[in-house]
């Protein structure tokens, strides 16, 4: 039979020591065994009494080689009874407090008064330098007080690891067993073990996790190998080898002791924590520091997902960067682009007591530190080189690491940065997946070295798998709103009677934004009672809190009325700016100070306190990590990185949390997929195609030039403006010039802010002012007409919307990494693109038919609510499922059966038809899909056999699994009578 302890426990040990216990029971090193560092000694004979922890022969033996002061036994008991009393000490005060301070110990950072005269000399316990000239031994069932862990593992007679395996076939019984024996068993029982420890962890043979003292299970984290495909993994046991081999090789347990491991303080309550890096953040820290170290490559892309902790990276990599002697006390600069995100940074290294750490408060003070030449941990934003001089520090030690870097260098900030510091590393960090839009921020921080363009990635796929965070639930709500047109057009033809038809139209236009709709008080009313009642449903009972998202800042103060009439005041606070134009009423009601956004999150975090909803528009969207939010109520069209860093806030890790919520209603799931997406081959080209572009730009801005030969640039004011425009005197020559600067500029946009760009910068500010002053002016009105009319249209438009209910029976979408997986996966658009060239309008062909007409219209009205966000994706493909099987029905009385085969797929090509750049992306995705099933599983009369029917039916449900449709019984139904019916 496979036992846990001929099974997994002596694998593991064969893995560290290349003894196998079920064929040596003595512990030798069996023939054929690859000799390793770590060495087995069986329990029974360890140098140890049943009362020690410490193997003190082995410790004391260590000192002496360790410490050339330490020459006599007094010296040496000296130091072993002060570790002693430390142990003792954890059974009487906080474990993590006395793990604390005996790491301090173990990372050689503490004296003793042992020297000639009692002179206080530091006392070495490891020899990180010379990795051979440690011990390291392994033992199995370690008895101490009544308590048997499966294996411990010593460094220089310290206890550092401690490990629990479970049987690998027992399906009952799984890594977790052993995490919860070391968690609420040996921690509790024989604190004493733990005092010294690094990490423990546990193994079924199926998965490897870990996690340092008083870790709750749920965040305790695999370690896995960044290399690691599927053709390497033979089988789970030799996958859980390789990790083994890998996490406690002892050059990696000492690296993760003396630089990935951090004490920080929970500010929330006030107890200190202890965080061991995750394999990622210990992979992506190590590909920084080993790119400075060799000097060669002096950049790199970072994509590592929301939630994933990338602030914790910043800072281990930091603190090696910091401490390694070969790098000349370097100056390590963390750079971020929002005040916000400023706090959670400088809040992570502040609370880990980072040493030599400083924030910025102004630009003056970032420069002095620059300009003096300060050899420190600076946190900064990017916002505070605005104007830099150049070259302010020209020093090669400098290492720069930019959190969220598609953000942060946008704009010419991120120019002004590197030409500040010509020399510096350039690290970029990104939580969201770069598109193939972002081409600037693979150029400015990607290496042509790099597969992908990414030094380090660690996706959304990988977070889920870890369970470094959670997967997110998508519910569309959508309301029913029904506009009472004709009442409207009458009520608006009397308020505008006098008014001409031009401005009437602009009045009209204003009005009639998307914010009008979704300000009214109707819809404001039904959300809020919705919100309400699905907070007091799901969430209350579960202790959970939840975010509300609103269209702008009016619209926060309407929510906060409402809710404050269904749950009273104190359930809920807005966070929010203010703006030069805010009443002193209006500011004192509704905007935060710092310190008082602060108080407020604080109140939020804390799950005692009655404040239960944050209402936003901007602020809190990203950089804001609160664990216990779990719903975002979203009703605002965000896009792309904003979305996704947004709905990403309720992914974080909390207790009897399995997953975060976007309650949707707004309509954003296609907007989702579109900020999901990206294309990895385009990816990999970027590097090598900007810098064909960097090479032509020269060429480009002369292009430019050439049309002003003999105007001085170096004047100002509106005679060097009209001299320069005077140059461009016909139309003909204007556009010419346009469309030399636009191709310019796009180049310029791309490659900013690369530093081959500085020489021409005057040039193109100057070009960029000729183009605006010349570029034909947008249509706008003036203000007078809405300042006096606007605000009774818009009551108008209120007065005339009627809200009927919510759409609240369709399907939950769970972003999980299968979703996600397809989302982002390339398509096809050339075949597309070739059936849209080659078509000619379906209903068209049938001329005056009214028939077909009818349909016309009916594909019309549905392209129009779709555009219009009145209906989701799924109702928009149902429509057009319905309209493509009546189309093949009246074909079929129009066409030859030869006719028939040779045309194209209904559903595609009335698809096409309706198709503009609002239509949502994922529908193109599944109509090619419906499409595409027969075309490989048809046979001959299949709609007349069982298993004809059966093999549609399940290639169609497999297809509409793929979206999380399958469930969608209207659809299915309508899927499958559409192909019954055309083919």
């Amino acid at each position: 039979m496979f036992t846990e302890l001929d099974t997994v426990e002596h694998y593991v040990i064969e893995q560290l020591t290349g003894v196998n216990l079920n064929r040596s029971k003595k512990g030798e090193n069996t023939e054929g065994s690859p000799k390793r560092l770590w060495t087995y000694v069986a329990p029974d004979t360890l140098n140890r009494r049943s009362t020690d922890i410490l193997l003190e022969q082995n410790l004391a033996a260590a000192l002496r080689r360790l410490n050339p002061f330490i020459t006599t036994e007094e010296q040496t008991d000296a130091v072993i009874r002060r570790l002693r009393t430390i142990i003792i000490g954890g059974d009487q005060q906080s474990l993590v407090y006395a793990n604390e301070t005996f790491t301090k110990w173990l990372r050689n950072e503490e004296s003793l008064g042992i020297g000639e005269d009692y002179k206080h000399e530091t006392i070495r316990l490891i020899d990180y330098e010379n990795i051979g000239n440690n011990e390291f031994i392994v033992t199995n069932q370690f008895v101490y007080n009544k308590n048997i862990p499966d294996l411990v593992l010593f460094v220089n007679g310290i206890p550092l690891v401690v490990g629990e395996c479970k049987t690998a076939v027992r399906p009952s019984v799984s890594w977790a067993d052993g995490a919860h024996d070391i968690h609420a068993q040996y921690e509790v029982n024989i604190p004493q073990l733990f005092v010294p420890n690094v990490f423990s962890f546990a193994t079924d043979g199926k998965g490897l996790y870990y996690g340092s003292v008083r870790m709750p299970l749920d965040y305790w984290s695999p370690w896995r190998l960044e290399t690691e495909t599927d053709t390497e993994s033979t089988s789970p046991l030799a996958e859980v080898g390789r990790q083994i081999q890998h996490l406690l090789t002892p050059s990696v347990l000492l690296d993760i002791l003396r630089y990935f491991t951090v004490f920080a303080r929970d500010k929330k309550t006030g107890r200190t924590l202890k965080a061991v890096a995750r394999y990622q953040q210990y992979e992506g820290a190590n590909g920084v520091v080993k790119r400075v170290m060799e000097g060669r490559i002096r950049k790199g892309l970072i994509w590592h997902f929301q939630g994933s902790g990338k602030s914790l990276l910043m800072l281990f990599a930091a603190q090696k960067l910091r401490n390694l002697a070969a790098l000349q006390n370097p100056t390590v600069l963390i750079v971020v682009d929002r005040i916000d995100l400023d706090s959670q940074i400088s809040g992570t290294f502040d609370a880990a007591n980072i040493p030599n750490m400083v924030t910025t408060d102004s630009i003056d003070e970032l420069r002095k530190y620059l300009k003096d030449d300060t050899r420190k941990i600076i946190v900064t934003t990017i916002h505070k080189f605005r104007n830099a001089p150049p070259r302010l520090n020209e020093r090669k030690n400098i290492i720069v690491m930019v959190d969220e870097a598609h953000r942060t260098q946008e704009g010419n900030l991120g120019g002004m940065m590197r030409a500040a510091l010509p020399n510096a590393f350039l690290f970029g960090l990104t939580g969201t997946p770069i598109n193939r839009t972002d081409k600037n921020t693979f150029w400015t921080f990607g290496a042509e070295e790099d597969k992908g363009g990414y030094m380090s990635r660690y996706s959304f796929q990988d977070s889920i798998r870890d369970k470094a965070t959670l997967p997110l639930h998508f519910e569309p709500r959508l309301l029913n709103i029904h506009i009472k047109k004709e009442e409207l057009d009458a009520a608006f033809a009397l308020l505008t009677k006098d008014i001409e038809d031009a401005p009437k139209a602009k009045l009209s236009q204003q009005a009639a934004k998307m914010s009008t709709f979704l300000k009214s008080p109707q819809r404001i009313e039904a959300i809020a009672k919705d919100v309400v009642k699905h907070f007091k449903q799901h969430l209350e009972p579960q202790g959970f809190k939840a975010m509300l998202v609103a269209p702008d800042r009016e619209a926060c103060t309407l929510y906060k009325t409402k809710l404050d009439e269904l749950m009273g005041e104190d359930a809920s606070a807005v966070v929010m700016s203010g703006n030069s134009t805010d009443t002193k009423e209006f500011i004192q009601k509704y905007v935060l100070d710092k310190d008082g956004q602060e108080a407020v999150v604080k109140r939020f975090d804390n799950p005692k306190t009655p404040l239960k909803f944050l209402i936003v528009t901007a602020k809190l969207l990203t950089g804001f990590d609160s664990p216990i939010l779990q719903t975002m109520y979203l009703d605002k069209a965000l896009k792309d990185h904003t979305l996704l860093q947004a709905i990403c806030r309720t992914n974080r890790l909390f207790p009897n949390k399995t997953f975060g919520q976007i309650v949707d209603y707004f309509g954003v799931f296609d907007d989702t997929a579109k900020a999901l997406k990206f294309d990895e081959e385009v990816a990999e080209t970027i590097i090598t195609h900007l810098k064909i572009k960097r090479e032509q730009f020269p060429e480009l801005i002369e292009n430019c030039l050439r049309y002003f030969t003999n105007v001085d640039r170096t004047e100002t004011g509106f005679d060097a403006l009209q001299s320069a425009q005077e140059c461009l005197r016909s139309n003909d020559e204007r556009d010419a010039f346009g469309k030399a600067y636009c191709e310019m500029a796009k180049i310029w946009e791309a490659l900013s802010p690369d530093a081959a760009l500085e020489p021409f910068r005057e040039d193109y500010k100057w070009l960029s002012r000729v183009y605006e002053s010349i570029r034909p002016a947008s249509n706008s009105f003036g203000r007078l007409i809405w300042l006096a009319l606007g605000a009774q249209t818009t009551q108008l438009i209120h007065e005339h919307i009627e809200v009927k209910g919510l759409s609240t029976d369709m399907d939950t979408l769970v972003l999980d990494a299968a979703v996600i997986n397809d989302l982002a996966a390339n398509q096809d658009a050339t075949s597309i693109e070739k059936i849209l060239r080659g078509l000619n309008s379906r209903f068209s062909k049938h001329g005056n038919n009214p028939v077909f007409k009818a349909l016309s219209i009916r594909l019309d009205e549905l392209r129009l609510k779709a555009e219009l966000g009145l209906i989701q994706s799924a109702d928009y493909l149902k429509g057009l499922l319905s309209i493509s099987t009546d189309a093949v029905e009246e074909e079929k009385k129009v066409y030859t059966k030869e006719e028939q085969k040779t045309t194209k797929s209904a559903l595609t090509e009335l698809f096409l038809e309706a198709k503009t750049d609002k239509t949502p992306i994922i529908v193109e995705r599944i109509v090619n899909d419906i499409d595409s099933i027969v075309e490989i599983t048809r046979f001959a009369g299949w709609q007349d056999s069982i298993a004809g029917r059966k093999a549609i039916e399940k290639a169609l449900r497999d297809t509409l699994r793929k979206y999380e449709l399958h469930k969608n019984d209207e659809l299915m139904t309508k899927a499958y009578g559409y192909l019954k019916g055309y083919y």
